[in-house]
């Protein structure tokens, strides 16, 4: 049995939860979010919980099970607390500035990168060099981050570009010198 998926998910306080079929619908105090299920899973409101079900032992529905259980926890923690994800950009010249909804980047190309902010997602820029995508759905943040990093993504010489917070860059070492022998 899926440990992940047996586990209930509780439901906090200002949080309304309806359940109509195999669509989920999760109101809280940052928003609104809505998803649809695949219609095997079995999924019940049990007071102050919420419990997912599977019908039987087969391969879809094992893997089915976890899954459906973590995507209805993650819609119950983006409408209380939301989710973020923090971006360094390194490298000399390279810098970022918020101008009203939009996000200007110097990334070194010979003109601005501009990206701008959507109904449900929100840039901050508290520095030159950080960049905060926040939002109350785990997958559009995510997605977001990403394409904002494909921008200019960390190169393995000198370490410069966008990348996550904490992202380890592997570095490699540049050409040998002139006469030296390998």
């Amino acid at each position: 049995m899926s440990r992940i998926g047996r586990k209930p998910i509780n439901i906090p306080a200002g949080v309304d939860i309806k359940v109509d079929g195999s669509v989920v619908t999760v109101k809280g105090p940052k928003g609104q979010l809505n998803q649809s299920f695949n219609p095997n899973m079995e999924i019940k409101v049990e007071g102050a919980e919420i419990v997912v079900n599977r019908p039987n032992d087969e391969k879809e529905n094992r893997s089915l099970h976890g899954l459906t259980r973590t995507l209805i926890s993650n819609m119950v923690t983006g409408v209380t607390e939301g989710f973020t994800k923090q971006l360094d950009v390194q490298g000399v010249g390279y810098r970022v500035q918020k101008q009203g909804k939009d996000l200007v980047m110097n990334l070194g190309y010979s003109h601005q990168v501009t990206v701008s902010e959507t109904d449900d997602i929100k840039i901050e820029s508290p520095n030159q060099n950080t960049i905060i995508v926040s939002g109350i759905d785990k997958q559009k943040v995510g997605q977001f981050a990403a394409e904002i990093r494909e921008k200019r993504p960390p190169e393995p010489y000198k370490g410069k570009g966008i990348r996550y917070a904490g992202e380890y860059v592997r570095r490699k070492e540049g050409k040998a010198g002139k006469g030296a022998k390998a």
